[in-house]
């Protein structure tokens, strides 16, 4: 059966796993971080209710897991890093809902719109330290810690440049390039699950240049999985995003939909260019832009790259490790995605 498991049957099985690790990591917070933490990964509601929500498709400790496997572990050998890599990420989403002010995520509201900003803080901070603790305290702790500290490094290196890019114009001499923001999207997203497949391979007791090979295989999957997110974050199904439509617009986010269809040098461009620098934010207007950045090309060439980036993903993939059907299978998913 596991030759042809669909990747969601896959993610399901490495949740199945990753779920009582996490429930025990967490379980050593305060009660009322562990209330926030609880509430952030999906298992209650704002008082403490258990429910079973929807707590994301674990994409990157599933990563790590599978990563694992293809190098001669078990799932199990990766549990360690599977718990660092969605406590990071868990982290990540409490703290960037309070810098973007999104008040939904995943269909509840935000961490900080539940409990306040400075106890949703907290929480991200005790998220990030469970995180470290994890790899610290487990098994090849030396290589798997420095493996997390450096995509830490870059994940806040990357949500930097990513803030200071709404401080700079949409268009002449200072505005953003398509390849400031491919490198931007390939710290703050591709970080992540680089470190997620380094970490698989190294738990499994894989050599460095593997884990290498592996981590550029994740960065080049992030970057695929972060321009899928841009186009969610304009052309998104609420329904399945958990956002409103058109939400990255409203922020005036630079993401790559935009930036693609500035550079385009296209009529719908250089009507986009002026509409954008009006500063209205009526719904007609968003509705418009959305329009614009569509007939410039910005929606293609965002899946193009995307899919492109994804290709190269999966070409170290099958030179590192040809039989891995499983964690081909969920990477191939990763286009596919609606939420």
């Amino acid at each position: 059966m596991a030759e042809y498991a669909l990747p969601a049957e896959i993610l399901a099985r490495c949740r199945e796993l990753l779920e009582p690790a996490m429930r025990a990591a967490v379980a050593d917070l305060h009660p009322w971080g562990e209330r926030m933490a609880a509430f952030s990964l999906g298992w209650s509601d704002i008082d403490g209710t258990p429910i079973r929500g929807d707590a994301g498709k674990g994409l990157r400790p599933a990563l790590a897991m599978l990563c694992a496997q293809a190098a001669g572990g078990t799932l199990e050998t990766a549990v360690p890093g599977a718990v660092a890599v969605e406590l990071v990420h868990a982290f990540s989403l409490v703290h960037d809902d309070i810098i973007d002010s999104d008040e939904r995520r995943r269909h509840k509201p935000a961490v900080w719109k539940a409990y306040g900003v400075g106890p949703a803080i907290l929480a991200g901070d005790a998220l990030l330290a469970l995180a470290i603790r994890a790899v610290a305290t487990g098994p090849h702790a030396a290589a798997t810690t420095e493996w997390l500290s450096a995509a830490l490094v870059r994940l806040v290196h990357g949500q930097t440049h990513d803030m200071a890019f709404e401080e700079r114009p949409w268009t002449g001499q200072d505005a953003v390039s398509v390849a400031e923001y491919t490198g931007m999207a390939a710290d703050k997203t591709g970080s992540l699950l680089a470190c997620a497949a380094a970490l698989g391979v190294t738990l499994a007791g894989a050599p460095e240049p593997m884990a290498r090979r592996m981590h550029d295989m994740g960065l080049e999957l992030g970057l695929a999985f972060q321009m899928v997110d841009d186009v969610l974050g304009i052309w998104g199904d609420p329904a399945h995003t958990g956002k409103p439509v058109f939400g990255d617009l409203r922020r005036r986010k630079k993401t790559l939909p935009v930036l693609a269809a500035l550079a385009s040098d296209s009529t719908a461009g250089r009507e986009l260019s002026a509409l954008l620098a009006c500063g209205a934010d009526d719904e007609d207007t968003i509705r418009l832009a959305a329009d614009l950045i569509d007939a410039a090309g910005g929606r293609t060439t965002t899946l193009t790259m995307a899919a492109d980036h994804a290709s190269r993903a999966l070409d170290i993939l099958d030179r590192a490790f040809p039989s891995a059907t499983e964690l081909r299978a969920v990477c191939t998913s990763l286009l596919d995605r609606t939420h």
